[in-house]
């Protein structure tokens, strides 16, 4: 064994003295632990096997993707909060604290329903992702073919020039306005909150809903497979502490929406007439109508998968200054 061994050759080695007797003792408790050590991990390195390679794998995803939800949020610091709880609950079991640790035990009785409760909006978003990343659904309905992609395309590309058309009407007039696309994730809560007109989009209709004097210009327009759904909508806003503060409800709005769902939404600033486009919670700005076109296209027609990313990663370079300081 380990331990024979490392103890023999200790021992040789040894001073013959009377007090070399403790260190002895002490050298031999402290082999015994790392030859115990060793054992251990050579056994169950013998035993490993590709399940527990598979096992580690996904439990390893499954917490990165916790940190990565809480991480920078108010949930980062509730996480902190419950960790503390627990980290009182041992050390009253360890000194005996009757008191603390009995009110504790009855708190972590009810721990899963409250953090059911707490972290609500978290798990929910989490959720929304994992749906929004799998692509189950569309697979199934091209195997049975339950849309004509090429009339969809033909569509959603008459709507995307109409929203442009008048998007550039209103950049010139300097008036606000906050269009936008729904995709995977429905936006039917949000649609309840304006008036519903279900037409065909364009410029001139975009120009006339948003004019500053038209009673739905200050809602968002939601484009609903290329048409205008509803105006006048009510949007959640960002909860984003760290956007900059020259922004204004519309900007923060757009990004609110954009984090809650896999829209795409198109902001025309009242102030600059500047054009600012927000996908998954980032805010890109200073489009032009050219560039203003080619992002929507990219995100919002299916294309193949690798024209598809390369036109969404430079179409969306060409106008992008994150609003994150």
């Amino acid at each position: 064994m380990l331990y024979d061994k490392l103890y023999i050759d200790y021992a040789r080695r040894a001073p013959p003295c009377a007090g070399a007797q403790k260190e002895v003792k002490d050298v031999e408790g402290f082999l015994g632990a790392v030859a115990f050590w060793w054992e251990g991990v050579v056994g169950i390195a013998k035993s490993f096997q590709l399940k527990d390679a598979v096992d580690i794998l996904i439990i390893g995803l499954l917490i990165y993707g916790a940190i990565k939800l809480v991480r920078e949020t108010r949930a980062g610091q509730l996480v902190k909060g419950l960790l503390l709880l627990v980290l009182l609950f041992f050390i009253s079991s360890n000194l005996h604290l009757v008191m603390v640790n009995q009110m504790l035990y009855y708190v972590f009785q009810f721990a899963l329903v409250a953090i059911l409760i707490v972290f609500q909006p978290e798990i929910r978003k989490a959720l929304e992702q994992m749906g929004r990343s799998s692509n189950m659904s569309r697979s199934i309905a091209d195997a049975v073919g339950a849309r004509d992609k090429d009339s969809e395309k033909q569509r959603m590309r008459k709507a995307i020039n109409s929203i442009v058309d008048g998007v550039g009407i209103l950049q010139q007039l300097k008036m606000g306005a906050l269009i936008v696309f729904e995709r995977k994730t429905k936006l039917g809560d949000i649609i309840e909150t304006g008036t519903q007109i279900n037409c065909e989009p364009s410029g001139q209709i975009v120009g006339n809903i948003f004019f500053n004097k038209a009673p739905l210009h200050d809602g968002a327009m939601i484009i609903r497979d290329g048409m205008i759904h509803a105006a006048g909508c009510i949007l959640p806003l960002t909860k984003n502490a760290s956007v900059s503060a020259e922004l204004g409800t519309r900007h923060r709005a757009a990004l609110g929406v954009s984090e809650e769902s896999d829209a795409v939404a198109v902001v025309v600033s009242e102030e600059t007439g500047q054009i600012s486009v927000a996908v998954n919670g980032v805010l890109a700005r200073r489009f032009t109508r050219d560039t203003l076109r080619d992002v929507l296209e990219s995100y919002l027609i299916p294309q193949e998968e690798k024209t598809s990313t390369v036109s969404r990663g430079l179409s969306f370079l060409l106008g992008k200054r994150t609003v994150k300081k």
